[in-house]
């Protein structure tokens, strides 16, 4: 295993970056050298909106298959406690539809991994309710995305589980042999977390880790009665190519030799980055991950 990826999210025009269409973006990830693909499941890249049957996404297998490029994963944007302020809209429901709308696009494709995401905190002093509502819906999308044949990869990104600790326990408490870890460093970097004992530890669990790195800049702000300034927390940080932040890739790498880990890696660019969002620039990081990700690997 240990494919490089290159995900759709860098070429889909957020914060003002050049944007692709689907199958162009394809034939840019050929042409940059990527043997693989993980496809953003929202406009403008695999919406179901605009795909909603296996039958519509033929054209886009054929493609793939021309430029002999693998369609590794979906990666599907979900909130699973998100609607507090409008309980008789079955928010939950409607996401583990879209799961499985993902999930058939998937087997259509030829794709491993449904990849999801828990939930944003909607109460900080009801825990519970915010935990308990990510695990029931998790193990719901990883019976639905067995069904096909596919593997659920939940990905630390929202603010349920997404510190290393809680993160694992959120894994046990969903309990099901299809509901896999697709355990990135970059947020854990961003909390001091230890890379290489946070992959070590996970590794065994993971099927996919997803690569970004950043710089920290930190804040400040003028005070005039003081004539000083005053420090903003947090800092705020930027994208930057891979191996020129801060994050500690040898040893989140070598965490993950040393755990067993056997699946992929993939890169995005998925916010501002140094040197603009022109279709260059783009290009140039994402050509340096991919040299970079086969050096780690």
């Amino acid at each position: 295993m240990n494919t490089p990826i290159l995900f759709s999210v860098s070429y889909a025009g957020g914060w003002g970056q050049h944007k692709l269409d689907l199958i162009p973006f394809l034939e840019k990830a050929a042409a940059l050298g990527y043997p693989a693909v993980e496809l953003g499941a929202k406009r403008p890249h695999l919406s179901p909106v605009d795909y909603p049957n296996g039958e519509s996404v033929r054209e886009i297998k054929s493609v793939a298959d021309r430029l002999n490029l693998h369609i590794a994963t979906i990666a599907g944007y979900t909130d699973f406690t998100a609607g507090s302020q409008a309980k008789e809209v079955p928010f939950v429901e409607m996401q583990i539809l879209n799961v499985r709308q993902l999930a058939e696009l998937g087997h259509a494709l030829g794709a491993r991994i449904i990849r999801v995401f828990t939930g944003y905190y909607t109460d900080l002093a009801d825990h519970h309710t915010d935990w308990t509502k990510c695990v029931t819906a998790l193990r719901e999308c990883a019976a639905v995305c067995a069904d096909f044949g596919l593997i659920l990869g939940i990905q630390n990104h929202h603010d349920v589980g997404v510190d290393v600790a809680a993160f694992g326990e959120l894994l046990d408490d969903i309990n099901h042999p299809n509901a896999k870890a697709m355990f990135d460093p970059w947020s854990i970097a961003l909390h001091g977390a230890d890379l290489y004992q946070a992959a070590k530890e996970m590794a065994p669990r993971m099927v996919q880790t997803t690569l970004a790195d950043y710089i920290r800049l930190p804040r400040w702000q003028y005070r005039p009665a003081l004539i000083n300034y005053q420090p903003i927390e947090p800092a705020a940080v930027k994208a930057v190519p891979l191996g020129e932040g801060f994050l500690d890739l040898d040893g989140f790498f070598r965490g993950l030799k040393e755990g067993g880990f056997q699946g992929d890696v993939a890169y995005e660019i998925c916010s501002p980055i140094r040197g603009g969002g022109s279709e260059a620039n783009l290009d140039a990081a994402a050509r340096h991950a991919l040299q970079k990700i086969r050096a780690l690997v």
